[in-house]
């Protein structure tokens, strides 16, 4: 019999908190101690994280935007080999906006197990918190930063479904500005930032009410995400 919770050889995706540490779970923890190597965006960040959680010194590799082609084919002959690798992100869970979808490819076309845990992700608590409707949501994570960003606030303009984005502190502004110019000004949003951290934020309102909010909000940091009701709603 397989004993619970015992390590293969294969890739584990592994949430890790957003910002709340206590957000971190059992398995994964678990998983953090045992597997051979742990392939991360910032080892130095992840290193932190393994202090924080009394992990003792892993073996990393880093896994990000400018490697991820190459690292991918390595980290999937590390695991042919035999070796356990826990892939995590920055923050939340790999996969969800971040180059993690080339190296999951690579193990599937090598038929490699993958092990994903649930956990820790930054649209589902802004979701819920704002109170919009969950049966049909889509989720279009970062607009682009130039080229494609009309026609991106396009498909939100148009969408039926609850919409949930993310956006940097530095384009937040601009983001509501350009949903405005797409005729969007009385539709709801909600907008979430430092979700699950101590200075945890959602305002609510109209896209006009939000842009005035936001056009005199004193504190824009850390990573924004914004719900945005159906035109019915």
């Amino acid at each position: 019999m397989k004993e619970k919770n015992a390590i293969e050889a294969a890739l584990y995706i592994v949430p890790t908190p957003i910002g709340n540490l206590e957000d971190i779970t059992l398995r994964a923890i678990n998983v953090l101690k045992n597997v051979t190597m742990i392939a991360s965006e910032d080892t130095r960040r992840t290193g932190q994280l393994l202090k924080s959680l009394e992990i003792p010194h892993k073996k990393f590799i880093s896994y990000h935007d400018y490697n991820e082609r190459q690292k991918a084919e390595q980290i999937a002959d590390y695991i042919e080999q035999g070796q356990s690798v826990a892939l995590v992100s920055d923050a939340g869970t790999p996969g969800i906006s971040d180059p993690a979808y080339r190296l999951l490819n690579a193990c599937i076309e090598r038929q490699i197990k993958l092990i994903p845990l649930p956990g820790a992700t930054a649209f589902v608590p802004a979701l819920l918190a704002s109170g919009f409707g969950t049966d049909k949501f889509t989720f279009f994570g970062f607009p682009p930063h130039k080229k494609g960003r009309k026609t991106f606030i396009k498909m939100i303009a148009d969408t039926n479904f609850t919409a949930i984005l993310y956006e940097s502190p530095f384009r937040v502004v601009k983001l509501i500005n350009e949903f405005i110019d797409a005729g969007m000004e009385e539709r709801n949003i909600c907008i979430a930032r430092e979700i699950t951290k101590l200075h945890e934020e959602f305002i609510r309102g109209n896209v006009s009410e939000c842009a005035e909010i936001i056009k005199e909000h004193k504190n824009l940091k850390g990573e924004f995400v914004i719900v945005v009701a159906p035109p019915s709603n």
